[in-house]
């Protein structure tokens, strides 16, 4: 018997609504997962907005999913119904190409995103391949955990690539929700880190960690910043970050989308051996370190909860800046 399942779809211009559809069957080495929780990212807005390619017509966001396997597909070898798994936004990648045999599967030209190729978590029920989901721990908040399948990852990969010194000064443009978990790991390894942002929520926000430095998303720290990660979708941003950094330190821009960048001057910005980086998506390993490091430290993000009927509301929300953190959609399932 054919089983409906409630769905967000877009249209990406914009609008988003919920609508039935049937549930989706494993196929392959798939997993059909119910939805537990799923975090809402900034990326899921730029494909509602429509202000990254469109990939796939009236596809459903979300690549935040905690759930439950209920299903699996015949080439299912690990994984078994009632194990709770996360389902980042990594969906497949070729595997041989060079990218892949060489560690570094973001890169692959024929990578597929959850959320963006394929249906994400905006539903009652998801799909995934058993080699890209993340086993979690009996034990896990889906809530709680939701927003560190992406926001987490991203920030991490982000942090890696920083090249920050131990103990040095860490400037972060943008405090939504991969910024705040960024800020939580860098202060465990004894970190100084700056927070500077637009909206008095995000500054809020910023003001409950022992942070050197708050301020509007223009302004200068206070003292030179050894790394900056612009995680804010301005470019405008990234001049700014390379002025505050000091000779010899790295600007890494964390988003999938960014605004045009204004003119750089080479003395200003980048003379003096300053690096500017970027991040593409995340390797399967990398979340896999991270996540084992976030349950080391209990890292817990600050979390905005909704309902599912509420996921217009979030996207709003977060879309205007009146919410802060991470922002998760509950899904009773």
């Amino acid at each position: 018997m054919t089983r409906a399942d409630d769905a967000w779809v877009t249209s990406g211009d914009g609008h988003i609504e919920l609508r039935r559809r049937e549930v989706p069957e494993p196929a392959g080495d798939e997993v059909l997962v119910a939805v537990l929780a799923c975090g809402v990212c900034r990326t899921d807005l730029h494909v509602v907005d429509g202000e990254l390619p469109r990939h796939r017509p009236d596809v459903v966001p979300g690549h935040q999913v905690v759930g439950r396997v209920i299903a699996r597909g015949p080439g299912v070898r690990n994984l078994a119904s009632g194990d709770l798994v996360g389902i980042a936004w990594l969906r497949e990648t070729c595997g041989v190409c060079h990218w892949c045999l060489t560690g570094r599967e973001n890169l692959c030209e024929s990578a597929r995103f959850t959320g963006y190729d394929a249906d994400g978590g905006f539903a009652g029920h998801a799909l995934v391949r058993e080699p890209f989901a993340y086993r979690l721990p009996p034990d896990t908040d889906p809530a709680a955990t939701a927003p560190l399948l992406c926001a987490g990852i991203i920030g991490y990969r982000a942090l890696t690539r920083a090249q920050l010194p131990p103990g040095g000064h860490l400037g972060l443009y943008g405090f939504g929700s991969s910024a705040h978990i960024t800020a939580a790991l860098a202060l465990s390894a004894g970190a100084t880190v700056s927070a500077m942002t637009r909206g008095e929520a995000n500054r809020a926000l910023a003001r409950t960690m022992p942070l050197r430095f708050v301020g509007e998303e223009m302004a200068a720290p206070p003292e030179p910043l050894d790394s900056a990660i612009v995680f804010a979708p301005a470019g405008t941003l990234v001049p700014a970050a390379l002025r505050a950094t000091r000779p010899g330190g790295t600007v890494v821009i964390a988003g999938i989308h960014l605004s045009d960048i204004p003119t750089l001057s080479y003395e200003e910005h980048l003379f003096h051996e300053r690096d500017l980086r970027s991040v593409t998506a995340n390797t399967r390993a990398d979340g896999i370190e991270f996540l084992r490091l976030a349950r080391s430290l209990a890292l817990l993000p600050t979390v905005t909860r909704y309902g599912f009927d509420q996921v217009d509301e979030a996207l709003d929300d977060l879309r205007s800046g009146r919410a802060s953190g991470s922002l998760v959609i509950e899904i009773a399932s």
